[in-house]
């Protein structure tokens, strides 16, 4: 089962559009995941109808559009793994443990609002994952998304794609 994970794409105030090598992905991926900060329900009903399967929360910037439509947390079993979505964690420090005790079950959590990439495994197992932006650097080098893989019970193959520099 293929991946394709993104969050705070902030359209239209960052970027008019999503990517053009990050909606190459959609048809190739089995599940796409959005981890919140929508700000438009034009690119929610982009996602919804060209992803086979959507998994998606909403964010801090996400008006009543969009909470109306997408959960705070969302959940879904992937080819045997229990994923979570959500847009925001808190402080780098402490994550970790922090979203363990918070998610307890989950065998990867997936979040978004810092735009800084981030992939670690808690104690206990839980990894966590942030794409960071397709759309909006802030404090990086470059917007990124991710994609991998769920075979077996296991993630495998999760990249980091950097995208272009506009």
């Amino acid at each position: 089962m293929r991946l394709l994970v993104m969050s705070d794409t902030h359209l239209p105030k960052r970027a008019k559009r999503l990517p053009d090598q990050l909606l190459a992905e959609l048809p190739r991926a089995d599940v796409v995941i959005h981890a919140g900060d929508w700000v438009d329900t034009a690119t929610l009903d982009l996602l919804e109808g060209r992803s086979h399967r959507l998994v998606a929360v909403y964010g801090n910037n996400d008006g009543p559009g969009l909470r109306a439509r997408l959960p705070e947390v969302a959940y879904a079993d992937l080819g045997g793994l229990r994923f979570g979505v959500v847009h925001e964690t808190g402080a780098a420090q402490g994550r970790e443990a922090r979203c363990a005790a918070r998610f307890p079950g989950l065998d990867v959590l997936v979040f978004g609002h810092s735009h800084i990439p981030w992939d670690t495994t808690a104690p206990g197992g839980l990894r966590l994952l942030n794409p960071g932006s397709p759309t909006d650097r802030r404090r990086q080098p470059y917007c990124t998304y991710l994609t991998a893989t769920v075979a077996d019970g296991e993630l495998t193959e999760v990249t980091l794609h950097r995208l272009p520099r506009r």
